[in-house]
Parts: C-alpha cells; structure tokens; sequence
C-alpha cells in the first residue's frame, strides 16, 4: 500500500472517530427550549404560567439513573408550576420501570405532574408503568384527564394511549369542553395530531420521533417514526388556533448517538393574548 493510500484511510478512520465522538458528546448535550403559547383561552390566572415537557428517556444501557437525577435536578431548578411527561420511559425492559419513577417522582410542581405512556412503556409493561407512575404520585392521563386549578380560575389536561400499542379515547378530554376554554392533550405519537378537533385543543404535546436522533444538519432526517415525513419531526407545528409541540425527546434509542438533534427539557409559557 502507497503512503498515500494509508494517508486517506488514516484520515477517514480518523475522521469517522470524531463524528462518533461528537455524535456521542451530542446525545448528552440537553438544551434548554424555551416557548410561548399566547391564546386568548389562557385564563387570567395562568397567564405566566411555566410548564415543563420532557419525553423519551429510555432509562436503561445509555441513560442511567445518574444522569436522570440530573436531568430531575435540572428541571426542579426552573421552578415549574406544571410538569408532562411524554412516555417512552425505559430501553424495553420492564426492570428499569421502577429505578426511571423512583427518579421522576422526586419532580416538583405545584400544579402536578401528568405523564402517558409510549410505545417502549407498552413493550415493556404497561400495567406495571401506570401502578409505579401512581404509586411516585405522577398522574397518568392516559385516555384521561384532569381540571387543573390556579386562582379563580382552570385548564384542562387530559391525554391518549398510545398510537401503535394502545386505544385513544379522546371523549375523555373534549367531553365538557368549550371553545373558550384552554386545554391541553398529550399524545406520545404526534401522527395521532391528525384525528383531532383544532377548535377545542389549544395545545398538544408529543415526543416519539425524538426528532430524527440523526439529522441531516437539522434539516432533515433519514430515519423518522412518522407516516407524514418531516412535518411533525420536531419543532412547533400549527393547526388552526391548536398548537403542537414535537420533542426531540432526552434519551436516545437504537445507538447512543444524536446528530445536530440535541436532547431537550422544554419550558412552556402560558400568556394570554389580549384581542
């Protein structure tokens, strides 16, 4: 072989070495997001209001307990008044059910702390995800919801099962509804976006696609959990006055590995918007 030749390849090795370095550091690189929803539905004590989302942890062989109480820490700091959790819990196997809620039930927020299940949660055992969930004091809404109180005032909070793995029983949350009041559904597979009433949701919230892992610079992503394409990869996506949010999620499945698709804690901001 020419030293030419062993030049190249030792430059792609090389190259290749810190692509997955850097591929590696990514996955561990948790941003801060921040957004606002501004709705004439928010009600006049929830204007200001701070909610934190997070999904996708995959508690198991790349995300231990360690770096979830972390990322737990990191989010009581903020001082959230509301916290969702958007499922896929732990890497398939039921035994990291009990050490990822041991950890997400430190959580603190005054208004609560609401979760669903996600395709990983079902594979590894469902029931036993809802009975830990409960016993950490964490609400569980799937295909269920809640009246959440401030002041004089409410929003509602309700959630579905699973797209793939579970029924959604939407009812549940539109049933009492009106168009003036502010209410949130949390569905883990944003494609189920697509079956509901943008006149009686103001915002949904997803993870799931953990906004494409692997990225073409951000742009655009080869491998996606979705029958839409890019459209709800990651990112704020609007419908009518309904908003979504799609999560690139905290962990990362398959490889430990993300690419211009860093992980992320969500803040949402609640303001109401004067007419």
């Amino acid at each position: 072989m020419s030293l030419h030749n062993r030049f190249t390849i030792s430059v792609l090795i090389l190259s290749i070495l810190v692509f997955l370095m850097y591929c590696f550091f990514e996955s561990r690189w948790i941003k801060i997001t921040e957004i606002e929803i501004n709705s004439a539905d928010v009600p006049d004590s929830f204007s200001g209001t701070k909610i934190v989302f997070i999904s996708d942890i995959h508690l198991g062989p790349y995300l231990s307990s360690r770096r979830l109480s972390g990322i737990v820490n990191r989010i009581n700091e903020i001082k959230p008044e509301m916290i969702i959790l958007g499922g896929d819990y732990v890497h398939y196997r039921s035994k990291y059910i009990a050490p990822v809620f041991s950890e997400l039930g430190k959580l603190r927020a005054d208004l609560g702390v609401y979760a669903v299940l996600g395709n990983h949660d079902h594979y590894a055992d469902a029931d036993l995800t809802k009975k830990v969930m409960v016993k950490y004091g964490i609400n569980s809404i799937d295909n269920q919801s809640f009246w959440v109180r401030k002041g004089a005032d409410s929003i509602k909070i309700g959630g579905v099962g699973d797209l793939q793995e579970d029924i959604q029983v939407p009812e549940n949350t539109l049933n009492g509804l009106k168009k003036e009041d502010f209410a949130i559904l949390v569905t883990h597979q944003p494609d189920y976006i697509e079956n509901l009433n943008a006149d009686l949701i103001d915002l949904t919230l997803s993870g799931h696609t953990h906004g494409g892992q692997i990225t073409f610079f951000g742009w655009w992503a080869p491998i996606l959990p979705s029958n839409f394409g890019q459209k709800y990869r990651y990112g704020l996506v609007s419908s009518g006055k309904m908003k979504s949010y799609i999560s690139s999620g905290v962990g990362t499945v398959l490889v430990p590995f993300r690419f211009f698709c860093r992980p992320e804690i969500v803040i949402i901001k609640l303001e109401e918007k004067v007419l």
